[in-house]
């Protein structure tokens, strides 16, 4: 058995970060595409978007740490 943990900037500050692949908050509003964002970021739009109507982004607990490998394969 062993952990993955994604590495990659974060779309709102271009801060290289680990994450767990499947868990991360993404965004698409940059690109078109979903890209994972920070918990700075997160703390940092989340009243932006409440102010805006919109639900404040709640990461998963397990967001910013290593997965099990076994949930990335096909199997």
């Amino acid at each position: 058995m062993g952990y993955v943990t994604a590495m990659s900037p974060c779309i709102g500050c271009g801060t290289v970060f680990s994450y767990n692949p499947m868990l991360v908050p993404s965004c698409s509003a940059v690109t078109g595409k979903r890209e994972p964002i920070c918990a700075d970021c997160v703390e940092r739009v989340n009243p932006m978007r409440i102010k805006n109507g919109l639900e404040p982004i709640v990461p998963h607990p397990d967001a910013y740490e290593p997965c099990d490998e076994s949930v990335l394969s096909n199997d």
